[in-house]
């Protein structure tokens, strides 16, 4: 039973990878470490439970991870993503630090497993999660259990009372009862606003309540607009997000990872015009998958469709809705309720533009088309064996940019200056280093390089 009349070192909100890295953390430094969870127990972990893996610099194989991965090309790879919309420092320090990240993950009870084939094929840059990320949280948990931190779930925290300097109080409903604690310190890990689709309609237009939202139904941004309110100082754009092309069966909330399709290298995408708007081969699909969330959002209705063949059917991970299936492109359009005549222009055009070459699924291969307008730069080839299949795509959103502004020691920087004891890290923050795109595992790495960040220096501060 909590007792708010108890003086905690450490409050945390959030219940997920970087909360609870930060609970660990600052644990183990010998603070009192409360974390208070929005979501009922069989649901804690935000966003984390529904990850595969984290992205992870190393000099050599470590683990799981195959052959090096330097600073440089990770940054590098970042940029290529961001079109360089982010804080070097940051983002620096983030890729260096998350070298001894998968060493102390090890150690407090995460297991890993070898890179997934085909689309996910990563074995060099990201290391997999043994049990996906429901596993990883379950052994954060445990192990912060065991270090006496103290969790309170469907712990909804209102109010954090910023005086000018520090934050003096904070105000939760838990169990559907008021509470207020007064801590030495405060972690903020409650993730975006993407879940409040009025907020989201207030960035985007009323087109973002075509959107689904594959993430938790919990990351609110309450903890996020009570801050920003009070005038600390926010980084990144409201309408920048993690969005990925989904399956547009996939529930309004909480679909996960599962419900993404991966299997646009290999398609030609059409909106419901049956017109292709963008090049599906433009790169490796986990350096591209998280553009193509925004890409069908700007596309009438907010809705596009990927078509395949026979050929292409096994070459990406398995979709957990089957797809749509006819002998003819004109059947499927039927089904798909496209233009029929305009699909068929459509796949005509594309297939007389493929070219002779060698196809290879798991690389950039050059097999490009000719003379076509969007081009595929990569895997063209002809749509012609069938069955043939299709699956409509939806925008689906993880995380939102619009964040906290955080210094290299994680602190919050209030309007004048930062404020003394209080931190941030995980999604709340990421709108610091991530200023649009995402690149494969990432989020979770600036999660955990900052979770473990904040909750050092909060202990710290704290004791």
């Amino acid at each position: 039973m909590l007792n708010p009349q108890q003086r905690y070192d450490l409050l945390i909100a959030g219940g997920g990878n970087a909360a609870l890295c930060a609970a660990i953390t600052a644990a183990e430094a010998g603070a009192s470490v409360l974390v208070l969870e929005t979501a009922p127990k069989p649901y804690r972990g935000g966003n984390s439970r529904h990850t595969r893996n984290f992205r992870c610099m190393h000099s050599g194989p470590q683990g799981v991870l195959t052959d090096a991965y330097s600073e440089d090309e990770y940054f590098d790879d970042l940029l290529k993503v961001t079109k360089g919309k982010t804080d070097e420092a940051l983002a620096r320090m983030t890729i260096h630090a998350s070298e001894a990240c998968y060493g102390w993950m090890e150690a407090r009870g995460v297991r890993f497993q070898p890179s997934l084939s085909g689309t996910l094929s990563l074995s060099r840059t990201n290391a997999f999660f043994l049990g996906g990320g429901k596993a990883l949280m379950n052994a954060y948990y445990r192990t912060a259990e065991a270090l006496g931190v103290e969790i309170a779930y469907e712990a909804k925290v209102t109010h954090l009372e910023h005086d000018g300097q520090h934050i003096a109080r904070v105000e939760a409903e838990i169990d559907g009862e008021r509470a207020a604690f007064a801590p030495r310190a405060v972690v903020v890990a409650s993730g975006g606003f993407q879940a409040d689709l009025d907020w989201l309609a207030e960035a985007w237009g009323p087109a973002a309540r075509n959107f689904l939202i594959r993430g938790t139904p919990y990351n609110r941004g309450v903890v996020l607009r009570d801050l920003l309110n009070q005038g600390v100082q926010t980084v990144g754009d409201p309408t920048q997000c993690h969005a990925v092309a989904i399956d547009g069966r996939a529930p309004k909330f909480d679909g996960g990872i599962v419900t993404r399709l991966d299997c646009v290298p290999f398609s030609i995408v059409v909106n419901k015009h049956g017109e292709r708007f963008y090049d599906e081969g433009e790169d490796v699909w986990p350096k591209r998958y998280a553009i193509w969330g925004r890409l069908i959002a700007n596309q009438p209705d907010q809705v596009g469709y990927a078509i395949i063949d026979r050929t292409s059917l096994r070459l990406f991970m398995p979709s957990v809705f089957p797809p749509v299936e006819a002998d003819t492109i004109e059947g499927l359009g039927q089904q798909l309720s496209l233009p029929n005549v305009k699909l068929r222009e459509t796949v005509d055009a594309f297939n007389a533009a493929c070219g002779p070459g060698d196809f290879h699924p798991t690389e950039l291969d050059g097999l490009s088309t000719t003379g076509l307008e969007p081009p595929k730069t990569n895997w063209a080839r002809p749509i012609v064996e069938p069955p043939f299949y299709g699956y409509e795509l939806r925008p689906g959103v993880t995380f939102t940019y619009l964040g906290l502004k955080v210094d290299a020691r994680a602190q919050v920087q209030g309007p004048q200056r930062p404020v003394e004891n209080l931190w941030a890290a995980g999604e709340i923050m990421a709108g610091s280093i991530l200023g649009q795109g995402y690149l494969a595992g990432f989020g979770m790495t600036i999660g955990t390089v900052f979770g473990r960040i904040a909750g050092e220096e909060a202990a710290h501060y704290a004791c």
